[in-house]
Formats: structure tokens, sequence, C-alpha cells
């Protein structure tokens, strides 16, 4: 990966997003197959898919680590409520218990 001061042009520039996208997708991934096992370990234990607690924990965490990189906490806090809300639909397919 080349830093974006790096990059000499455009093309190479939309390169380097389109490899970022990718990483993101597998990323992304990544956590859907967390939310799987979430599945599985609330089902046994008899929790449900949605625990608002633990929503706005994440989203708390997130924003600070937005901040901390100095990234716009709004939009990270937006995508991430968003990607908990399809985290939980997703886990409720499975969990009858919500």
């Amino acid at each position: 990966m080349l830093d974006p001061a790096e990059c000499p042009d455009m093309p190479t520039l939309r390169d380097q997003i389109d490899v970022l996208d990718r990483d993101l997708i597998n990323l992304l991934k990544k956590r859907a197959g967390y939310i799987d096992r979430a599945v599985e370990i609330k089902s046994a234990v008899g929790l449900p898919a949605n625990i608002p607690a633990r929503v706005e924990d994440v989203v708390a965490k997130v924003k600070a680590a937005a901040q901390e990189q100095q990234l716009d906490s709004d939009l990270v806090e937006t995508l991430w409520r968003k990607l908990i809300e399809w985290s939980i639909a997703r886990e409720a397919q499975t969990i009858k218990r919500d």
C-alpha cells in the first residue's frame, strides 16, 4: 500500500482505494463470522439478539477510536449503527427470543 501522498496520479490513487475497499470487505466478512458465533453462544445461554447496552458500548468505543484517529465520529457512529442493525437482524433470524 502506498501512502496517499505517494500516489502520483488518479489511477494509482483509485487502485489504492480499491485495495482498501477489498480489505474492508474482508474485515466485514470476518466480523460476520463473529456475529454467527454470537448466535450460537446467545442461543445456548438464552440471550436475545438485541442487547441495547452492548450496542451503546460498541458505538462509544468506535466513536472514541474515530476521535483518536481524527476521523469524523458522527460518520463512524452512523456507519456502525447501520452495521449493528444488520448484525442484530442477522442474529434475530436464528435467535427466536428478542
